[in-house]
């Protein structure tokens, strides 16, 4: 306890300060108490003020897939800049890794993708420090890894660097910290720290470098609980395809805004359990304790253990339980059981305590918070495939299409994406979203529409037929129609005899697109990474050139810059 003038003091000093400021404050707090020797009599706040910064440059590299990296790269250079460091900010893919031996103080925001998957920006410098066996031993560096709890190999990636540069010579000066989804309070308390040791660098500080410390944050997602309302296919018949739009509805408010997901954790089909209990010699009642929750096997097996297809590490897993060799591939247990049968129910045991959990899958919201309060929509399309040219299906788009009925319950969390948001209501959009990439913009259409935003819309939708597959066509008709949406422009792939896509509608209109871009028009696009965003972007390449007078390079530029700038957002996958 703070005696009445210190923290009349205090108060004075925290109510004057600026929130960096107040950042900066607790890293160097935190930095005081971890040292082993006692914290001098004198004003913590007052000796903070004087200090100057003991490192004068740091390199920030970023790998991202979605930007989150890259804007907490930014800044935090930021931060250090107004500390007095200069900090030179890169994209690991646009790193030069000869330069990683010459580094002095290294810091790298990187997040993890897919199977525990370093983003693809960053592969080649991932690639690069595991597998040459070169030596750090002047480097000092800290690891930030951005992550999602819901998934098994939650911030691997960011672990995997984190323990290879201190492999190779390396000094880690602050802890490695993983973060979930909500990191920016986590992420801002690890960068203070980091200034924190720059400023006591040299001094009596000690360094962060015994074994491998990591902040892992538990989940603080918060479930909700809701009652399925509609689902429908909304394909005619004659279709192809199969895209459902599925109403659920909650009691209580969703905290959610447009251009936000909802991540969703599919069940097995009973047939499949059914199937591994047989061929286990397992009884579906029988009790088991799976990651810390005990239910009958067959809950485990249905609702909360991944079956379908088990990744190689699973596999070489199971191979040791069951001591046989078998090829490093993925595959589903049940034909893993089938051809490696387990010996008896025991071994079967085993083998559930090696296996993981489901992990959920994530669907742009496309409702809005403002037109249907009280609900949240989505758009699922049912993922097909053959395997000897037998049909199979996705786990999860098949689980909320065929298995899913009005009054079915759901539980769901909102995953936020703050790197697609709708911008100022004054400004204009232009959003490019074929197939299942209206969502998003069905929820932005929604939410200016009800609130009354005053900058124009302009949407790019394409899908194979007309008759069969123009998704959500009496909302868009209506919005055209009262004005909500200014430009609509269609490419239906299949309804003549050349393939028209969105990316050819762009090039048709590029006169009139360009005066929306050089008029500080926002361009957003959702749907498929390879080929549409990739062929999209080449598109908008095209009209910037064409009337702006730019060069190729210039163009590229100009892009980027709209990136820098927040009005160039892609959600793809």
């Amino acid at each position: 306890m703070l005696v009445e003038p210190k923290l009349k003091s205090l108060l004075e000093l925290v109510n004057t300060s600026s929130r960096e400021e107040l950042i900066w404050m607790n890293g160097y707090l935190a930095g005081l108490l971890a040292q082993t020797q006692p914290v001098q009599q004198a004003a913590p706040v007052a000796v903070a003020a004087e200090v100057k910064p003991a490192v004068q440059k740091i390199t920030i590299a970023y790998g991202t897939e979605t930007g989150n990296s890259k804007k907490l790269a930014t800044d935090f250079a930021s931060q250090a800049k107004k500390s007095g460091i200069n900090a030179k900010i890169v994209s690991l893919d646009q790193y030069r890794l000869n330069d990683l031996s010459k580094e002095e103080y290294f810091f790298t925001i990187i997040s993890t993708q897919g199977e525990g998957e370093p983003p693809a920006t960053a592969k080649k410098f991932y690639d690069h420090i595991h597998q040459n066996g070169f030596k750090l031993n002047q480097l000092k560096f800290g690891v930030l890894a951005l992550g999602d709890t819901s998934y098994p190999l939650f911030c691997k990636a960011g672990e995997d660097v984190d323990s290879q540069l201190q492999k190779l010579g390396g000094q880690r000066i602050v802890s490695l910290q993983c973060c979930d989804t909500d990191y920016q309070s986590e992420a801002s308390s690890w960068f203070s720290n980091v200034l924190t040791q720059l400023t006591t660098a040299g001094s009596s500080a000690p360094a962060q470098t015994a074994g491998t410390p990591v902040a892992k944050k538990t989940t603080g997602k918060k479930i909700y609980k809701g009652t399925v309302l509609t689902n429908i296919n909304l394909n005619d018949r004659g279709s192809s395809k199969e895209t459902y739009h599925i109403e659920i509805g909650v009691d209580e408010e969703v905290d959610y805004q447009p251009g936000d997901s909802i991540g969703i954790i599919p069940e097995n089909p009973k047939q499949v359990v059914d199937t591994i209990l047989a061929l286990a010699f397992s009884n579906n009642g029988t009790p088991i304790t799976f990651r810390n929750e005990t239910d009958s096997i067959f809950n485990h097996l249905k609702k909360r253990i991944n079956v379908a297809w088990l990744p190689e590490r699973v596999v070489k897993q199971y191979a040791a339980i069951i001591k046989q060799d078998i090829p490093e591939t993925k595959i589903g247990l049940v034909d893993l059981l089938k051809i490696y049968p387990v010996k008896d129910v025991q071994q079967f045991h085993e083998v559930v305590a090696i296996l993981e959990p489901i992990t959920p899958r994530l669907y742009s919201i496309s409702s809005s918070p403002s037109a249907h309060s009280g609900e949240v929509h989505i758009t699922v399309a049912r993922d097909t495939f053959y395997i000897n040219q037998e049909a199979k299906y996705g786990l999860c788009s098949d689980f909320l299409s065929q298995h899913l009925s009005p009054d079915s319950e759901i539980e769901f969390y909102v995953h936020k994406n703050n790197q697609f948001r709708l911008p100022e209501a004054n400004k204009d959009v232009i959003m490019i979203g074929p197939g299942t990439g209206i969502a998003p913009f069905r929820s932005f259409l929604a939410e200016r529409d009800a609130t009354g935003a005053e900058g124009r819309n302009w949407l790019f939708f394409g899908d194979q037929h007309f008759v069969t597959d123009f998704l959500y066509q009496t909302e868009i008709q209506n919005w055209l129609q009262t004005g909500a949406l200014t430009h609509v422009n269609l490419a239906f792939s299949r309804d003549q005899k050349f393939k028209i896509y969105v990316q050819h509608r762009i090039l048709e209109k590029a006169a009139e697109l360009w005066k929306w871009i050089s008029s500080g028009a926002y361009i957003y696009i959702c749907g498929a990474k390879e080929p549409m965003s990739v062929d999209v972007e080449y598109a908008l390449l095209q009209v910037i050139q064409r009337y702006s007078g730019k060069t190729d390079e210039e163009a590229i530029q100009y892009l980027d810059q709209l990136k820098e700038e927040g009005r160039y957002l892609k959600d793809v996958y």
